[in-house]
């Protein structure tokens, strides 16, 4: 069963609700946006949630606000980082609230990764192929998002989330519930020789090989290979504790779908962002 629901609406934003997450716990509110159903022009047509690609800053806030009216969040608890293709976590207080939510001047800096155990933030990430990561930890109301390109998924920036949400909250990985959204899937993602090389320590490290490593990394006869991404950081997860069987992983593919996401690849980086969500609403 697909983990994420797309939502669909004739005059609102498109939707990927993470809809056992929303149906189980009535605080939390978790998703991934569509490219339709905003106010920019192309090429970044029309639901662009990202201020860094050359789109008008007013549409993209427009975007933005419509985002939280359709999830019923107050557009000043909008909160993101920056984004370096890094692996720095970031814990997001009550004083970061809103952050970035309207110019990349007051962005949480040089960060990947965001998490909060406070009520009324939210926290948004920006993609268009890379792999939306989600974290919550029920027990002490905590979430985080992780935004994985292939630089990330090698750094282990799932581990590097789980490992800041022990260390800030006393989370319990085997307690913890993480999920895997829309983005580029194996068959529209060819790497090269630096990331091959890169992406097979990594297997390394994780202990997969034989069958499995070959399908997370196929080998192609001209010397690229097709790469799993966000098999891999299931893999990554599990490594830093997480249960499987509390891992939703999605099979929307941002680079198949361009329809319904924006792909950097298949557009030739001229694109737009679509926007990953997660927070817990004050009582």
């Amino acid at each position: 069963m697909e983990a994420f629901e797309h939502k669909r609406s004739a005059k609102g934003p498109s939707l990927f609700l993470l809809s056992e997450w929303n149906n189980r716990f009535e605080r939390l509110t978790a998703g991934f946006t569509g490219r339709n159903g905003g106010v920019s022009a192309a090429p970044w047509a029309s639901l662009n949630m990202g201020l860094h690609v050359g789109d008008l800053e007013a549409a993209v806030v427009d975007n933005r606000r419509r985002l939280a009216d359709a999830i019923g969040w107050d557009f000043e608890a909008w909160t993101c980082a920056e984004q370096v293709h890094g692996n720095l976590v970031r814990q997001v207080t009550s004083a970061d609230r809103g952050r970035g939510k309207e110019t990349l001047d007051d962005v949480l800096k040089d960060c990947d990764a965001i998490m909060t155990d406070v009520p009324g933030v939210l926290l948004a990430s920006f993609y268009a192929d890379c792999v939306p990561l989600y974290f919550y930890d029920p027990e002490h109301n905590a979430v985080a998002l992780a935004h994985a390109g292939w630089k990330g998924t090698v750094q282990q920036i799932a581990v590097k989330t789980v490992q800041a949400m022990v260390s800030a909250y006393g989370s319990d990985p085997k307690a913890m519930m993480a999920a895997i959204g829309p983005s580029i899937c194996s068959c529209c993602y060819e790497v090269d020789g630096p990331v091959i090389n890169q992406v097979q320590e990594l297997l390394s490290e994780l202990g997969v090989a034989g069958e499995a490593a070959d399908k997370m990394l196929k080998q192609a006869d001209n010397g690229k290979a097709n790469l799993d991404l966000k098999e891999i950081n299931r893999q990554i997860m599990i490594k830093a504790g997480i249960l499987p069987i509390r891992i939703e992983l999605t099979q929307w593919c941002t680079g198949c779908r361009r329809d319904l996401f924006f792909s950097h690849r298949k557009e030739g980086g001229l694109t737009g962002r679509m926007a990953s969500w997660i927070g817990i609403r004050e009582r």
